[in-house]
């Protein structure tokens, strides 16, 4: 009996902290997605998004293969007999986020954001159906709290729907998939893998669409934005497929709805777009739904027997 309750005991502390790692990974991703946001923005005036897209392939492949060069067991985990889902995954990936990027230059930053995450609703309906993941009344509640959140950040633009807000929507159904192809690669496939496949598919889909001197179009007011886009695009899928690894998919996607209430203060900030109320009543409700089922899951997982 004491080794039974022993034996919980460790499996609740397990769970809990690797509730802690969720947070802490939606955490580097929020805040590599904002950097990456932002550095679409000022390179749009310069080069289109393939080729913003590009430099964040080149960047990531330098990395990653020198990583591979330096240490012998990174070169082992490139090794996959799941090419097929990756190739499937970095398929959906490259059209999403052209989408999405396009949206960054034609929309304000919060109304993208927001439009975006319209992709939970579809994670949850994956999750249960693929995954097999269980939806506890918490895990809905988040979601439902965090999708209501999105429509009250995006009421005052209903009245006049964009073509832009179309391809955003889109991004977004294409976004929750390739949450569901990066939940089933972890079970098998390393970090490293992920993301050394996902720049090496997709650099050449977008050096297909890119001018071939396109590098000659930045100067040096460039090199900020190009080092953000090339570093972010590496450390948001590093930190957001480590997530996924600590904890299910629908743990994991409602964290990342804070990611609209911290772009629309950054173009607040840096761009000087309107913080309408309707983002912070948004936002609060978004809020309030994760830290919901935060609590829920600490609880579920800490009580015996469960």
């Amino acid at each position: 009996m004491r080794a039974r309750r022993a034996g919980r005991c460790t499996g609740a502390a397990v769970a809990s902290s690797n509730i802690g790692r969720v947070v802490l990974w939606m955490m580097g991703a929020l805040l590599s997605f904002t950097a990456m946001a932002v550095s679409v923005r000022e390179l749009g005036s310069a080069l289109s998004v393939v080729e913003m897209l590009a430099i964040r392939n080149i960047a990531g492949l330098a990395v990653l293969g020198g990583l591979a060069l330096a240490r012998p067991e990174l070169r082992q985990a490139l090794h996959t007999r799941r090419l097929p889902l990756h190739g499937l995954r970095n398929v959906i990936h490259f059209g999403a986020q052209c989408g999405w990027a396009e949206g960054l230059l034609l929309l304000p930053l919060s109304t993208v954001f927001a439009l975006e995450f319209t992709a939970p609703i579809w994670v949850a309906l994956l999750a249960v159906l693929i995954l097999g993941e269980r939806m506890t009344a918490s895990r809905f509640a988040s979601v439902v709290l965090g999708f209501l959140g999105v429509l009250v950040i995006l009421r005052p633009g209903f009245a006049s729907i964009q073509p832009a807000m179309l391809l955003v929507l889109a991004a977004a159904v294409g976004f929750a998939c390739v949450s569901i192809a990066t939940k089933r690669l972890t079970a098998t496939e390393s970090t490293f893998t992920i993301l050394f496949y996902m720049n090496l598919m997709q650099l050449p889909m977008n050096l297909a669409f890119s001018d071939p001197v396109f590098v000659t179009k930045l100067h040096i007011g460039h090199l900020w934005p190009v080092l953000g886009m090339a570093v972010s695009g590496l450390t948001s899928h590093f930190c957001l497929t480590n997530a996924f690894r600590s904890g299910d998919a629908i743990l994991v996607v409602p964290l990342d709805f804070l990611r609209i209430p911290l772009i629309a203060l950054v173009g607040w900030i840096a761009y000087g777009e309107s913080l309408q109320l309707a983002v912070l009543l948004g936002a609060a409700l978004i809020v309030a739904g994760i830290v919901g089922n935060l609590w829920n899951e600490s609880r579920r997982i800490d009580r015996p027997g469960s």
